[in-house]
């Protein structure tokens, strides 16, 4: 379970880039805490952070579990996957949010990828 650790880590590692960029844009754009209204660049930067967090539990859940009973090398391709998608995701809405939607998308298909891997690997079982 190696790979999914570090895959783990990369997906923990995106999440904490997001929250920096989002400190960073409260700061450049002067939105003192706890304001969650600023500039549309701030917005953007927020909602960004905050919509990674609410996908933690879609994607290390099923990481996990696609890990245990898949393989660990098919859990962390979409472990990584994810990362991709989320971070075509982050740099498309910081240039504007209407290019967001292929990066969302290729996280949403990440974490289907994943839940059907545990699927497939518990029906295995």
């Amino acid at each position: 379970m190696l790979l999914t650790a570090w895959a783990t880590l990369a997906v923990l590692g995106v999440y904490f880039w997001t929250g920096v960029m989002a400190g960073y844009a409260r700061v450049k754009y002067k939105v003192p805490a706890p304001s969650m209204d600023g500039p549309t660049a701030f917005q953007s930067a927020q909602r960004v952070q905050t919509n990674t967090l609410e996908q933690l539990p879609i994607v290390i859940v099923p990481l996990w579990l696609c890990a245990f009973y898949l393989g660990d090398a098919w859990a962390a391709a979409g472990g990584l996957l994810w990362c991709a998608g989320r971070i075509a995701y982050a740099l498309g809405y910081y240039r504007d949010p209407a290019k967001r939607e292929i990066g969302f998308v290729l996280g949403m298909v990440a974490s289907a990828l994943l839940i059907g891997g545990t699927a497939v690997g518990l029906m295995m079982h």
